[in-house]
């Protein structure tokens, strides 16, 4: 059995609703838009720094992804289970080490390993709950100010693993990804900004 989540009652009771909601939410808008290059829209000190991991369902054996907030540790790319160890995106992972990673500039791919000492596990918590901005901040407490004892309770509680890159992947803004199609067609429409300015401008006179 899983140890209980470490947040209040109300968020407690909420988990399992939320857990739903955001399963569709990041299915449907999340997932494909960091697929094509998205998150370099969503990476905001208030929203936190958003990837995208691919793992293979341990049961299944197909691919499964996820979005997650994430930091760079030592060289690693470390995200956190914010659900604990019942989390279907960790447990694949720990089946099946060899994951990938679409982060909002890049993608590769990499291997996956359980953060299991208590220094470095104290460390990742408080850099990888910084990187996940306002949200963070409200599931997880004030985290910076936190002494390390109650960091490490909830380090074991919401387990995290560090992603270290294997080989590079072509990634979204890479020759031929999805979001060099976006930017041409951004910079084939920059001419167009004057010419619907003075448009307005022209039907506000008329009005």
């Amino acid at each position: 059995m899983s140890d209980p989540l470490p947040y209040g009652p109300v968020l407690a009771r909420l988990a399992e609703p939320l857990r739903r909601g955001f399963l569709v939410v990041n299915r449907r808008v999340a997932a494909p838009l960091l697929r094509r290059g998205g998150g370099v829209l969503l990476a905001t000190p208030l929203a936190g720094s958003i990837l995208l991991l691919a793992t293979r369902g341990r049961v299944s054996g197909e691919r499964r992804e996820v979005p997650l907030c994430y930091a760079v540790v030592d060289g690693a790319v470390v995200v956190v289970a914010g659900y604990g160890h019942a989390a279907q995106w960790y447990r694949n992972a720990v089946a099946h080490p060899e994951v990938e990673v679409t982060l909002p500039g890049a993608a590769f791919a990499g291997r996956a390993v359980e953060v299991v000492d208590d220094d470095a596990r104290v460390r990742a918590m408080r850099v990888v709950a910084a990187s996940m901005g306002v949200a963070g901040r409200s599931t997880l407490g004030d985290v910076a100010a936190m002494p390390d004892d109650e960091v490490l309770a909830l380090a074991r509680t919401l387990p995290m693993l560090a992603i270290t890159p294997t080989a590079v992947l072509p990634g979204p803004f890479d020759p031929g990804g999805a979001a060099t199609r976006a930017v041409l067609a951004a910079w084939l429409a920059l001419p167009l900004v004057p010419l619907v300015g003075r448009a307005v401008r022209a039907w506000r006179r008329r009005g």
